[in-house]
């Protein structure tokens, strides 16, 4: 789950973490407020939404007073940004962060997530700050250090001296840099966090290091245990169908194609999307049921699936083991007759109880395909979206 930059401000401020003085502003007024309240010569009129590049979009922008500040945030709330994050059909901003303007001496990076390949938190920084942290991998990959923390030890002081004498900090910056590193790895940790990112993460004219950039996201799987973050999540932000299918504890990802993708199984998801493009289609999405969905589940993923108009076609694809096919036929066939459905659908499964899930289908009256193997299957589905039978 993602959350906005102020919101994960003031999560890191609750560890302790250094951030600039703001408030979240709605409307106009509530940006001119905002701004009087700080009363610093300069605020800035940052753009909330879930995607980076906003200043380079218009996103972020310098008041020199109340009034300025309320002049911009006039402008900029429904305005529609387009990052190279958001694709290009952008973001509406319905939110703003204004904020203290602050001496911005060096801009650094500075990151802790989950490495999988090392089954370990590990702190990625940069002297190269204030840049999109893949450009500069990409350029000059030297320039990253990496410090990995063993879960059982957790973060220890060498840790934090390597890494503010490996971005040039002097002894008195770095002196700094270890309660900040601290208070971020202890927010990460015990907010449950997949990634913290802080970008740029600036030294002060008065020597303060300061998150002048936050970013936070959640391990899904954890905010059970997180009630209180549940609730800052911004549905505008997301996908409709995304959020739909989020109801029904489906996982659903939103694509650019015209084949739209059941399965039950991430690694089987992965594998369809790859055999539809052998076979020289596009998927529109997928959505996976996971192992165990009931009938209801399957009903209604099939309904979000058909709900893209981009969807030209439809590939379930199920190995059946907990989820049987009988379940699986019976939620499509019910899904597709409450729908009246008119896009072509091809299944293929295999598993616990297929012939009694292949039977269900043959005997619906619906015009489903049936296909003989996963190739087969993404063979018909490709054709099928391109109008041919």
């Amino acid at each position: 789950m993602k959350i906005h930059e102020y919101q994960a401000k003031a999560i890191l401020a609750k560890f302790g973490v250094p951030v600039p003085r703001g408030q979240v502003a709605f409307n106009a007024e509530e940006a001119r407020a905002a701004a009087e309240r700080l009363g610093t010569p300069v605020v800035v009129v940052k753009a909330q939404i879930h995607a980076g590049g906003r200043g380079k979009a218009g996103g972020v922008k310098l008041a020199k007073s109340p009034a300025e500040a309320a002049a911009l945030a006039e402008n900029m709330l429904g305005m529609t940004l387009v990052t190279p994050q958001t694709g290009p059909e952008g973001r509406v901003v319905r939110r703003l962060l204004v904020e203290e303007g602050l001496d911005i001496r060096r801009e650094l990076y500075l990151s802790v997530l989950v490495d999988r390949a090392c089954g370990a938190p590990v702190f990625m920084a940069s002297a190269s700050g204030g840049m999109e942290i893949e450009e500069v991998a990409h350029n000059n990959p030297e320039a990253i250090l990496r410090e990995t923390i063993h879960p059982a030890t957790g973060l220890q002081p060498y840790h934090a001296r390597k890494i503010a004498f490996g971005l040039g900090l002097t002894a008195e910056q770095a002196h700094a840099a270890a309660p900040f590193l601290a208070s971020l790895y202890r927010a990460f940790l015990e907010t449950d966090a997949s990634l913290v990112e802080i970008n740029p993460w600036i030294v002060t004219g008065d020597g303060r290091l300061v998150a002048l950039d936050a970013k936070v996201n959640f391990d899904d799987n954890a905010l059970f245990r997180h009630p209180d973050l549940r609730e800052l999540r911004d549905l505008d932000e997301e996908a409709p169908l995304e959020v739909e299918a989020s109801k029904y504890k489906l996982n659903y990802i939103q694509l650019d194609g015209t084949v739209g993708c059941m399965v039950n199984g991430a690694g089987l998801a992965m594998g369809t999307m790859d055999i539809i493009k052998l076979s020289g289609g596009n998927p529109a999405n997928f959505l996976d049921v996971g192992g165990g969905a009931s009938e209801e589940q399957v009903k209604n993923a099939f309904r979000i699936l058909v709900s893209d108009p981009n969807v030209k076609a439809v590939y379930v694809n199920i190995f059946a083991g907990i989820l049987r096919c009988d379940v699986v036929a019976s939620g499509i066939v019910n899904a597709a007759k409450e729908l009246k459905l008119k896009v072509p659908v091809v299944v293929r499964m295999a598993g616990t109880n297929v012939e009694q899930g292949q039977e269900i289908l043959r005997t619906s009256g619906l015009n489903f395909t049936v296909a003989d193997g996963m190739k087969d299957g993404a063979e018909k589905a490709v054709a099928l979206a391109r109008g041919k039978r």
